[in-house]
């Protein structure tokens, strides 16, 4: 991250607070004669206790105040600079890597995919999460099938893991009852 774009994120976080969102990340790249002002928002969560049911994902109202605010702080700082820029803002995908302990506890009851730093991969739905460990429950027939196994929990440390990726589900059947979500 550039020292520009760490800047934006200590110009907007502040604001971005009371709104109960983060700043997950900012890219500035060139667009012609402007710049493309890339600022990813999530729910802030605490973790305080262990996670242990799914939380609401970001939605378009939040996005939409998100971006008032943001765009509105831009204006009133110097930090962009004379040159004109486009903003963008928009919450992180399925398709972006797990890496920090809120992002598991903001996926819990999500099927993800594992990599260790032993090379092995555990698969399984997230079923809880707090500031150290992880716990993914395996399911019968793998990824497709969405029903629980008999199989324990596997209980990882963020240490251990080198790579964590949300697995997409077009369908959950009776996982997503059990998790009270409807996908």
């Amino acid at each position: 991250m550039s020292n520009s774009e760490q800047t934006i994120i200590d110009t907007i976080l502040p604001k971005l607070e009371p709104l109960g969102l983060l700043v997950e990340d900012v890219t500035v790249v060139p667009a012609g004669k402007r710049r493309l002002v890339r600022v990813l928002v999530d729910r802030d969560v605490a973790l305080e206790k262990a996670v242990e049911e799914s939380i609401e994902p970001v939605t378009l109202d939040e996005v939409t105040d998100a971006t008032r605010v943001i765009d509105a702080e831009l204006e009133a700082s110097d930090v962009m600079g004379e040159q004109p820029y486009v903003l963008e803002v928009s919450s992180p995908g399925t398709d972006r890597p797990l890496t920090l302990p809120r992002h598991f506890a903001r996926n819990v009851g999500r099927l993800v995919t594992v990599t260790l730093d032993d090379e092995s991969r555990v698969a399984g739905r997230i079923t809880r999460a707090d500031d150290q460990t992880v716990e993914v429950t395996p399911e019968r027939g793998g990824k497709k099938a969405g029903a629980a196994t008999d199989a324990e929990p596997a209980r990882l440390n963020y240490t251990s893991i080198t790579g964590a990726k949300v697995q997409v589900e077009f369908t959950r059947g009776d996982a997503a009852d059990a998790v009270g979500e409807d996908v």
